[in-house]
């Protein structure tokens, strides 16, 4: 064979060889609820932003796969992943023992204690007397909802919704008395801005994760491997300081322990 004919040979391989490894390019459909700021929001364009998605984004290049974010109501999350239309959700996920039983917990991504958000005006007392009649509005499938539920029973009125937002604007508007959710979301969202101004923290911190501190992205009982990876991919992040990187145009605080190393 001639050397031309050699090297044409030897491109064709390699192309088609590049060919079959492209098209096996790994692909996973992660889970994200898009409507979680400074978290997870859609911008006006249509485009999922936020502090997770530009981690999961990250964490995706790093691990060498393409990634799809699909967008969902939080409570649709761990059903889709269970009947495997998402391969993880890449929403912050507080480890309550029933999920634990249904799925994999990552490594925390951000340690965020509850509390509740009251008039500014209002002395409550946190039991099921102090809070009797009392409109709480809470975020339906979280947390947070299982814990008054199960710590007040029938003396408080749950209102459930969707979305943060939709509670925000009902407190604005008068029509709850209080919440309870993650102090960072609700400093960022409300508190911190022109309609929070009448409001404030009470009741103390609480992980209400059932007991347990910290938030994490999940996968499936069968997906070990997978959530490995993404566990060794999220250390490598936040050691080289990136982790920090991408939270800064979001938010202030501090989300892990270990982003003192990158002040």
């Amino acid at each position: 064979m001639h050397l031309h004919q050699t090297i044409t040979a030897l491109t064709l391989a390699g192309a088609s060889l590049f060919a079959v490894t492209s098209a096996q390019a790994e692909k996973l459909v992660l889970g994200n609820e898009g409507s979680y700021p400074p978290f997870s929001m859609v911008d006006p364009s249509g485009r999922l932003t936020g502090f997770e998605p530009d981690l999961a984004r990250e964490m995706c290049k790093r691990m060498k796969v393409d990634c799809e974010i699909v967008v969902m109501d939080f409570k649709a999350l761990i059903p889709a992943l269970l009947q495997k239309k998402l391969d993880a959700v890449v929403s912050q996920t507080k480890p309550l023992p029933e999920r634990k039983e249904k799925v994999l917990f990552g490594r925390p991504v951000l340690f965020n204690p509850d509390s509740y958000v009251v008039p500014e005006a209002k002395n409550y007392t946190f039991t099921p007397e102090g809070l009797k009649g009392v409109r709480i509005g809470l975020q339906r499938g979280s947390a947070q909802a299982k814990y008054v539920g199960e710590t007040f029973g029938n003396a408080v009125q749950i209102v459930f919704y969707d979305n943060p937002d939709q509670i925000r604007l009902d407190l604005a508007n008068g029509r709850l008395d209080m919440s309870l959710g993650p102090k960072i979301s609700w400093t960022n969202e409300f508190l911190s801005k022109p309609q929070g101004k009448n409001w404030k923290f009470a009741g103390g911190d609480l992980w209400t994760g059932g007991g347990e501190a910290g938030s994490s992205w999940i996968a499936r009982k069968d997906s070990g491997d997978l959530l490995n990876r993404m566990n060794a991919t999220l250390e490598t992040i936040i050691k080289d300081c990136t982790f920090t990187k991408l939270r800064k145009p979001y938010m202030e605080v501090e989300l892990l322990p270990e982003e003192k190393a990158c002040r």
